[in-house]
């Protein structure tokens, strides 16, 4: 395993649309663990292929620190209600932003062993799923910002 550099906006395989996953390989397992360890060691909850410079449909999610979500070829199936509140990325260093986003989502997706799973959350873990979905799109949450962009530093004091 290792500590992988997380790609920051500006970069232009953060742009790019994902291929999906046709098989478990070596690789990918390696990739997966890197990608967890890279989360954990940035004190994130959640990390997409793209943001490690792998243009690969895959995703790691972790909301409570104990049960990480490993997500393969994943794409919501249904969501409703509505949250808004702050939002960073580990790809936009230092900043948070306001964004709306569904309060429940479903989401299917293909487990380490290549099977099919449903992974349901709500408010944050709701929230990352849509947040590294958009990710394996080519898309940041600073598209969907309402308002200005803040420093997360001021934001922690405040």
């Amino acid at each position: 395993m290792a500590i992988r550099n997380i790609r920051e906006i500006g970069e232009e395989v953060l742009t790019k649309k994902c291929r999906e996953v046709t098989e478990m390989t070596p690789r990918i397992r390696e990739l997966i663990e890197d990608m967890l360890e890279t989360m954990y060691e940035a004190n994130g909850v959640g990390l997409a292929a793209p943001q490690v410079g792998v243009l690969k449909r895959i995703v790691v999610i972790d909301t409570t620190g104990e049960d990480p979500h490993i997500l393969i070829n994943p794409r919501i199936v249904e969501s409703s209600g509505e949250q808004t509140g702050q939002e960073g990325c580990l790809s936009v260093p230092g900043k948070t932003g306001q964004v709306t986003r569904p309060n429940y989502v479903k989401a299917v997706a293909l487990d380490v062993n290549m099977k099919e799973y449903e992974l349901e959350g709500t408010e944050l873990l709701a929230r990352a799923i849509c947040h590294e979905l958009d990710h394996l799109d080519g898309h940041l949450y600073v598209e969907k910002v309402e308002g200005p962009l803040q420093d997360a530093a001021r934001e922690e004091e405040e």
